[in-house]
């Protein structure tokens, strides 16, 4: 009986009698370099199972080096969708010897006839097989049913209510009865919440009676959750708005509410509470203890299996919570309300999860006196540094002054790169575009957006420049075979992010969607009628799984010591992936290789 290793999918969809019956059936085989193992064209006679060895997948009806679409090495299987479909649509040849395990047509269909989740897994796309991929993920014994993916359900409580009549003293007995901090308020208006700190204030500093109407204390605009919702978007929504307390509403009548300490208590991983250590911060240094302890967070998250739009969602609004409060400490108020401190890049996008580089820029009011400014930021620069946000090489930061200016400058700015539409003009229309405001007034921003979408949706030939970048780089569907060496790794941004993120940006241009982030631009594409929401959803997923290769062997490296200066963000070792995750790969890059092909098409660029 052959010794094969069948841990991996789709092998681990069998129970032990099936891998037993694969392991009895299997035989061996060799292949000599250039020896051709299933032609283009011919009927599918065995699944491959690669032992030892490299195969290149080959189209024949591409010229050159362009027939290359696909590379297989030790574990990797091929062969399948061939018996499947009846016929082999590629050829696969043999990069240098190479050993096979060869699983024979008849007990490969009678396998797919006695386990529909094995057969299902030839057919599944990309969405569904990364799902595997999470559950396997999840290490240390910590379910995914655990805190992360808890529902709401599982963590409110009853809500206590009284009339918008009743009294502050009514409420105050109330709360003390029912051992709580908050209660809504119910009248003509919808909901509202009074706390206890509300009740107090309003006793001792503003001078109300006990007998005074609760309605004239109560908060009316709630931040507002459905019980089916993860506990962790929750969380998520807690420290995007600032707030403790979280409304459960169901068909908009209130049903229960979710505390933020009900959060926290439900999951006992310390490096959960970093959301609360920032919030509680209330100096620099405080601020700077809670920030560094993100990766921290971030790997308890990614050990955990939780989805990767989740985890940015929360590192985005985390991100965002570090740099309002640092920007709080270090500008006067009467600066703050006047201007608007901006993110860009993939924090403006809410898609940076490590820090990396600084991306960011300010708006002044056009009447904002302010003559200290240039020292202001500069000072401010080194403080997120201290924060652990690295300084930016392309120096797109406040402390240089080509990122700061009223929003006047900033208009005709824009105007002036729209006419010049050369490489450096186009790049800053880019970073504009995911601009995010993190502090001061948002209005600023929005004024200045509105001017780019204005100058820059409707011209046919700027959109033709600027999509011109999604086919800079090219897709690496070989994976190992353009290497020198291959514990170099592939480059997974220029490869994979890149033509995602920047072709989706050219459609949310063309199309006046305000949204920054990608995932959220598929969607407002999809509404949009651009794209087809199965191509969209495979999109997001092919985004997902090359940003979750990354950063998993970027906290492997730190974690294997590497100093972060020395580690190489975009590089992703094709060799330290399971079988599964460079099955995974190569679909995703070929899902990045049709969208380039649309993005050629829809601007008119030439694409080969």
């Amino acid at each position: 009986m052959v010794d094969v290793d069948l841990s991996q999918p789709p092998f681990s969809l069998l129970d032990d009698t099936g891998r037993e019956r694969i392991r009895g059936g299997l035989d061996l085989a060799y292949y000599d370099r250039d020896e051709i193992i299933l032609e283009a064209g011919q009927p599918g006679q065995y699944v491959f199972i690669i032992h030892k060895g490299e195969v290149a997948e080959l189209d024949t009806s591409q010229p050159g080096e362009t027939e290359r679409i696909g590379h297989y090495t030790s574990g990797d299987l091929f062969g399948a969708i061939s018996i499947l479909n009846g016929q082999s649509r590629y050829r696969f040849r043999a990069e240098q010897e190479t050993l096979c395990y060869l699983l024979p047509r008849v007990l490969f269909n009678r396998l797919c006839d006695d386990y529909p989740a094995f057969a299902a897994f030839f057919h599944q796309r990309l969405a569904h097989k990364t799902r595997l991929l999470s559950e396997r993920r999840v290490t240390g014994g910590i379910s995914m049913a655990d805190f992360m993916l808890a529902r709401v359900a599982d963590c409110m409580r009853p809500p206590l209510c009284l009339a918008e009549d009743a009294t502050i003293a009514e409420a105050v007995r109330c709360l003390h009865e029912g051992y709580a901090d908050s209660l809504l308020v119910t009248g003509a208006q919808g909901a509202g919440m009074v706390t206890k700190t509300d009740l107090l204030e309003a006793l001792v500093l503003e001078g109300h009676e006990a007998d005074s109407p609760l309605a004239l204390l109560a908060h009316f605009s709630l931040i507002t959750a459905h019980p089916d919702q993860y506990l962790f978007e929750v969380l998520v929504l807690m420290t995007r708005h600032r707030v403790e307390r979280v409304v459960v509403t169901e068909q908009a009548s209130p049903v229960g509410v979710v505390e933020l300490t009900d959060v926290l208590s439900h999951f006992s991983n310390r490096s959960h509470v970093v959301s609360l250590q920032v919030e509680q911060a209330d100096d620099l240094t405080t601020l700077a203890a809670a920030s560094l302890r993100t990766p921290e967070l971030v790997s308890g998250l990614m050990a955990q299996g939780v989805k990767l739009r989740f985890v940015m969602g929360l590192l985005a609004a985390l991100n965002g919570r570090i740099i309002h409060k640092a920007w709080e400490f270090s500008i006067a108020e009467r600066y703050r309300r006047a201007s608007c401190l901006m993110v860009m890049g993939s924090e403006g996008r809410g898609e940076q999860i490590l820090k990396t580089d600084q991306d960011n820029g300010l708006i002044l009011d056009d009447g904002l006196d302010w003559p200290d400014c240039v020292e202001h930021m500069a000072g401010f620069t080194e403080t997120l540094v201290e924060l652990g946000y690295p300084r930016c090489p392309g120096n797109i930061m406040v402390s240089n002054p080509d990122w700061v200016g009223t929003e006047s400058q900033w208009k005709a700015r824009i105007v002036r790169w729209v006419e010049l539409r050369d490489g450096d003009s186009l790049m800053k229309l880019a970073i504009m575009l995911d601009a995010h405001a993190v502090a001061g007034n948002p209005a600023l921003l929005e004024g200045v957006r509105a001017t780019l979408f204005e100058q820059a949706s409707r011209d046919q030939l700027l959109l033709s420049y600027f999509a011109r970048p999604v086919l800079r780089f090219s897709t690496p569907l070989t994976l190992f075979g353009s290497l020198k060496k291959p514990q170099h790794g592939i480059d997974i941004k220029k490869g994979g992010i890149f033509p995602i993120v920047h072709g989706v940006r050219v459609m949310a241009l063309e199309r006046g969607i305000a949204a920054t982030g990608t995932l959220e631009r598929l969607d407002a594409l999809v509404v949009d009628g651009r794209l087809d929401g199965r191509f969209a959803e495979d999109l997001g997923e092919a985004l997902s799984l090359f940003t979750q290769l990354r950063l998993e062997q970027q906290l492997a490296r730190r974690e294997g010591g590497e100093a972060a200066s020395d580690i190489e963000p975009d590089r992703v070792v094709v060799q330290s992936l399971s079988s599964l995750e460079r099955d995974l790969l190569r679909e995703a890059l070929h899902i990045v290789k049709d969208f380039k092909q649309r993005i050629s098409h829809r601007y008119h660029l030439e694409y080969s």
